[in-house]
Order: C-alpha cells, then sequence, then structure tokens
C-alpha cells in the first residue's frame, strides 16, 4: 500500500504520497512441495497521520487521515483510497490536499485500470487516468487522462496488489530484499522502480489492538521508490510499515524529504463473507 497525492513541499509529489529484480517465477513442484498461497483481505481500514519531524522546507505543520478499503471482485481486486492532507507553510498558509484514488486490478497481472483525482483547497489540481496492460513480454499504458498518450512497459512489472504479494512472499520466504518494478497508476510517467527491505518475519501473536491481526505472521518493511533509469541514488520517497500475512498493514513511517508522518491503524474492519467465486 502507498499513498497517493500531490503536494509540493514534496521532493516528488506526483509519486511520493498516494506507494528490477524479480521475485524468481518458481519451476512446477510436486503438491508436497507446493508453496501456501498469499491470502489478500479484503477489508477496510482508517489511518491517522501525525507530524513526527520536520529537516527543511517550508512546511512546518501536517496532520491527516487515509482510508483505504480493498475489495474481491472474484477475477480482479477493486481498491479504494481517499487521503486527507493539511499542511501550514512558514508564512502561515494553511492547504488542505485530497486524493482520492481508485483501482481494478486483474489478480492475473495482465490488467490494471486506475484513476486518481485530486485537489487543493477544493480546487482541481490534477487528474490521471488510463489503462495499463502486462504480457510476459512485456505490456503498455494507455493514459486518457490528463492528456491521451501510450507509455510502453518492460516484463515483469508488477500492479499493486501484486506488489504487495511479492513483499508478503518474500517475507515468508525469509528474503532480506528485493527490488520489483511498480506501476500503480498514481502518475502520469510510467512504471517505478522499487527496493524493499525485509527486517524480519514474525510469527504471531502480534502487539497489534486488532485480534483479526495479532493472530498472522507479520514483518517489518521499508519500501524506497525511484524514478525509473534514474541515476539518481536518493529516493524520491520512503515509507516503512508493519505488513501483516494477510496484506494489511500499520504502524506506517513516511518520509517525504522535507518531512516524516506516521500513520497508526485507528480502525480495521475484514469484508463480510460474500458469495463465492
Amino acid at each position: 500500500m502507498k499513498p497517493s497525492i500531490r503536494c509540493a513541499a514534496m521532493a516528488r509529489p506526483g509519486r511520493a504520497l498516494l506507494a528490477a529484480v524479480l521475485l524468481a517465477l518458481p519451476g512446477v513442484e510436486s503438491p508436497a512441495r507446493a508453496e501456501t498461497p498469499v491470502v489478500l483481505a479484503p477489508h477496510r481500514a482508517v489511518y491517522d497521520l501525525t507530524l513526527v519531524a520536520v529537516t527543511g522546507g517550508d512546511t512546518i505543520s501536517a496532520s491527516g487521515t487515509m482510508t483505504y478499503t480493498v475489495g474481491d471482485a472474484c477475477s480482479a481486486w477493486s481498491t479504494q483510497q481517499q487521503l486527507k492532507l493539511q499542511t501550514v507553510s512558514r508564512s502561515g498558509a494553511v492547504t488542505e490536499m485530497v486524493s482520492d484514488y481508485a483501482t481494478l486490478e486483474a489478480k492475473d497481472g495482465h490488467n490494471l485500470v486506475f484513476q486518481t483525482v485530486q485537489t487543493a483547497n477544493g480546487r482541481p489540481a490534477s487528474r490521471v487516468m488510463g489503462e495499463a496492460t502486462m504480457t510476459p513480454t512485456g505490456g503498455e499504458i494507455r493514459y486518457t487522462q490528463p492528456t491521451a498518450h501510450t507509455i510502453g512497459l518492460p516484463a515483469g512489472v508488477l500492479f499493486p496488489m501484486a506488489h504487495t504479494r511479492a513483499i508478503i512472499r518474500a517475507g515468508e520466504q525469509g528474503k532480506a530484499s528485493l527490488a520489483p518494478v511498480l506501476f500503480d497508476g498514481t502518475g502520469e510517467d510510467g512504471a517505478q522502480d522499487t527496493y524493499i527491505m525485509i527486517l524480519g518475519w514474525n510469527h504471531p501473536p502480534s502487539a497489534s489492538p486488532f485480534p483479526a491481526l495479532a493472530r498472522l505472521p507479520s514483518g517489518r518493511v521499508h519500501v524506497a521508490f525511484y524514478t525509473a533509469s534514474s541515476h539518481d541514488m536518493r529516493p524520491d520517497y520512503e515509507i516503512g510499515m508493519r505488513y501483516f500475512a494477510n496484506g494489511v498493514s500499520d504502524d506506517l513511517d513516511m518520509d517525504f524529504g522535507d518531512f516524516r508522518m506516521h500513520g497508526t491503524l485507528r480502525s480495521f474492519t475484514p469484508a463480510p463473507e460474500g458469495h463465492r467465486c
């Protein structure tokens, strides 16, 4: 999960606030050696965001909330994220940023429909819309907003839910790092390089106030996002979080360069059991 909002105070706002060496594709395994699949949980989560530190720039205060909903549409995952962020500049100017981000991601990794709409103080700030497709040899993004254009994707690019699954799978396998290429639809300039460090994978119980999460394995991860093909070793944006085995995250640490914020999971609601696909 990666927050998605554009804000002038951030080092690379388009990709900063919204979240390649790929995991090797396994060969055919016998049933005795087959891995347990990563089962992601449809849910609704609400986070409170608070300012942790300011290291420079114009922002002196920031607070906000983020609501994240994942739905199981049988052959696809639907996600909706609303991020509300209030910042105060050194001059005292207050900015209310709102980002509404939605995707429909095919579970086979072949298709992603995306939309990101952002406002600043109630006025339209940006809109990114389109559809991405992937094949074993590569793919393309067909943007319809803000302008109609097409960008190619290299083989192996992951969409957001597949990116989450890759992180959890690596944690379960005891890996310390991975670096998949990600396309999430939060910006109009294509895919991003990511580098993930997995700081241990722990058996339950965990110190979580939510019983449905406390009984699951979990691990602390750090994700850095980079401009694709850039020679700049500095990440555009970094986020640390605890991931549970079902794809739910809590205890977020978000580094925007000039300031850092902490996200606390205020509420977690698993989706009710519905029809079986």
